[in-house]
């Protein structure tokens, strides 16, 4: 959503009675705090955002090619969706859903598969106010953090909409550089890992700093007024996610070389996220 308010004007929580806020949104949505959902939205040239996000975007801007980064890695989901659901693969549990944007997991799964299941997970009550005033999309959009996975297997309406004992692709794209060591994001990962069928399929990517870290460092200073913190990882660890899995060719790489297509641009190579496709044995 477009803010209506003049950036210059002061910004407060949306609530009842405030002109600008449309029927969906509950009044717990506070735009003076920029969230990835929101920022991402914009990146992507969603509607869905705040004076805040688009500020937390302009600030990052001057330090990194963010828009490339939004881009590029749509691009990768993009293609590792289709390539799965080409695979026959016809189940999606997309944590870190986000808001609306072309290339969306049910968007281009879908498009393949007319039978594919879409569970799309977020803790954004944006995100979630949405998908209740207006579908998310052909997928079923629930409450839930990565770093809690437990929350996530056990929701029933997650268990209602996928079959845990037939193979599942969980996709926690673009998602682990907001979950810091403390939260034991590879613990989470596995979790979730261990609670799939064989034949299972993890899709992952992250921000790392082996190309820019004085880059990647002012940006992570634009995102720290946004309601989460970041942890930049670097090739190796954002691989050890993967630990036990088979690597679908050619394994984790920068985002532009995995499968790359026509809508991978020169100079891709340079954005510095690494992403990969493995499956559970």
């Amino acid at each position: 959503m477009e803010d209506d308010v003049p950036d210059s004007e002061p910004l407060g929580p949306l609530g009842a009675g405030d002109p600008t806020a449309p029927q969906w949104m509950p009044p717990e949505i506070d735009r003076t705090v920029a969230t990835p959902a929101r920022i991402y939205s914009y990146l992507l040239g969603g509607k869905e955002h705040f004076a805040v996000d688009r500020a937390a975007v302009e600030q990052a801007a001057e330090a990194l090619p963010v828009r490339d980064f939004a881009r590029v890695n749509r691009a990768f989901l993009t293609r590792a969706v289709r390539h799965l659901a080409e695979a026959a693969l016809d189940q999606f549990l997309d944590i870190g859903v986000g808001l609306p944007a072309p290339g969306s997991t049910a968007e281009t799964a879908l498009s393949v598969r007319h039978d594919a299941r879409i569970v799309g997970v977020d803790n954004d009550p944006i995100v979630l106010a949405h998908a209740r005033a207006h579908g998310g999309e052909g997928a079923t959009v629930v409450a839930g953090d990565v770093r809690r996975p437990g929350e996530i297997l056990q929701n029933p309406e997650v268990r209602a909409r996928l079959d845990f004992d037939r193979p599942v692709a969980v996709l926690i794209v673009a998602v682990m550089h907001f979950v810091p060591d403390e939260d034991d994001p590879y613990g989470a990962v596995r979790a979730l890992m261990d609670a799939v069928a064989p034949g299972s399929v993890l899709v992952l990517s992250q921000v790392t700093s082996d190309l820019d870290p004085d880059g990647i460092h002012a940006t992570a200073k634009a995102y720290a007024r946004s309601s989460v913190r970041t942890a930049v990882r670097s090739r190796e660890q954002i691989a050890a996610f993967f630990d036990g899995l088979e690597p679908i060719d050619p394994g984790p790489v920068m985002l532009s070389r995995w499968r790359p297509d026509e809508q991978v641009r020169d100079g891709d190579d340079r954005i510095g996220m690494y992403g990969g496709v493995a499956v559970k044995p």
